[in-house]
């Protein structure tokens, strides 16, 4: 199910991020921008004696009524393009979009965070009113016999794609419909013996599979492959060509009590402390350590510092309870000898952490506030997520951010009646 184009003239001010990195202002943005944006229905409101989750499924029967949403003719694959700079280069991500089984022994993908009850519960009450796909998550895997390319060169690229829109952060998105019966076997059939890694929306992927219990409970006769055995999905490869992952960074508040001098000290049992006056030379540097070691970076009163781990033989000590590949992660590093064994906190729990993909602004944070402390890591790269998954462990929260977003609203997948 796609946006009617006869009724949906401009694509822009109908699409929006994934739900959960769209602030309280954003909303109302996209609100404002038209009353068919897709986030009235990724972030509805109360209204008219209904609950959000009814009004939600209320708005979504309208729009199918009224034709501003209209069902596609046959099954098929998206082409899915993303024309993005990053850090001065440009680049270009491709894959497309098409339904994932979900598995018959359970879930058929590999995840690597850690989910939270909250919002799962908030996405099932939404997908059981709805009872649609409203945007795809997304999933990697490695591509080696190039699939998505060598489709795309040899039947796509010189088609016009049927959307294109450019988004609030200028990345260009175009779509390529591909109905073909032997291209979509040929997808599939090749996809059959890849492993599939969730990059992002582990909280929808969860919500589908649990979906899929639900209504097998429910039914009597089941074949496996009624519409609630798949969940839309964006996949891409692990082509670092094409595929940016962007680091999170971490702003701590402490209490009128803390030391920094002692902390400090404390630091130096652990880590190599260097300061860096210049901002620019700091950065470059903790971006260097990332080919060799593990470096964190700090900020306060208006320094940088530069956290180089001594020994991995800490780590052992340190995180015994889990896995090389997890004790290995620059953000396990952070979570559990600076926060948890200095500081004496749990970053999981506490709330007292603010979590941001910009420096800039935790460096301004922590000027405007002297009991602030500014954290800076390095992105995880793909092999470390890849490695991780594979053993069957998940990552700390908020340790990966891919870039750039999907777009929600671009194809929508309804259940059958």
């Amino acid at each position: 199910m796609v946006y009617n184009k006869d009724k949906v003239k401009d694509y822009a001010k109908v699409v929006c991020p994934p739900y959960d990195i769209i602030s309280l202002p954003q909303k109302q943005m996209y609100e404002e921008r038209s009353k068919e944006n897709l986030v009235h229905l990724l972030l509805p409101d109360a209204k008219d004696g209904q609950d959000k989750y009814q009004h939600a499924a209320e708005i979504f029967k309208n729009w199918i009524k009224e034709g501003v949403l209209k069902p596609e003719d046959k099954p098929a694959v998206y082409f899915y393009s993303q024309e993005y700079n990053i850090r001065g280069e440009k680049k270009i991500r491709l894959g497309f979009i098409l339904l994932m089984h979900l598995g018959e022994k359970g879930c058929s993908a590999f995840a690597h965070e850690n989910t939270r009850q909250l919002p799962k519960e908030d996405r099932f009450k939404l997908l059981t009113q709805v009872k649609a796909n409203l945007s795809p998550i997304f999933v990697i895997f490695q591509d080696k016999k190039r699939i998505i390319q060598r489709i795309f060169q040899k039947n796509i690229k010189e088609n016009n794609p049927f959307i294109e829109v450019r988004d609030d952060e200028k990345t260009i998105h175009k779509l390529w419909k591909i109905d073909s019966p032997e291209l979509i076997s040929l997808i599939e059939s090749s996809m059959l013996k890849e492993d599939i890694f969730i990059a992002d929306g582990h909280h929808r992927f969860e919500v589908a599979c649990n979906y899929r219990e639900l209504m097998r409970q429910k039914l009597n006769s089941l074949t496996g492959e009624e519409d609630f055995n798949y969940v839309m999905a964006y996949f891409t490869n692990t082509n670092h060509r094409g595929l940016s992952i962007l680091p999170t960074h971490r702003l701590i508040k402490l209490d009128a009590t803390f030391s920094f001098e002692e902390f400090k000290i404390k630091i130096k049992e652990y880590f190599e402390l260097e300061e860096i006056r210049d901002k620019i030379k700091f950065f470059l540097y903790l971006q260097k350590c990332a080919r060799s070691e593990h470096a964190i970076g700090m900020y306060k009163n208006g320094k940088y510092w530069l956290l180089r781990l001594k020994n991995v033989k800490i780590l052992d000590k340190m995180i015994s309870n889990k896995p090389k590949e997890y004790r290995t992660l620059d953000v396990s590093i952070l979570n559990s000898i600076v926060f948890k064994h200095i500081l004496g906190f749990d970053p999981e729990v506490k709330g007292n952490i603010t979590y941001a993909h910009d420096a800039e602004e935790f460096i301004t944070a922590s000027d405007n506030d002297s009991n602030s402390i500014a954290f800076f890591l390095n992105p995880v790269k793909i092999e470390q997520i890849i490695a991780l998954a594979l053993v069957g462990e998940k990552m700390p929260p908020k340790s990966t951010y891919f870039y750039p977003k999907v777009l929600s609203g671009l194809v929508i997948n309804k259940f059958k009646d």
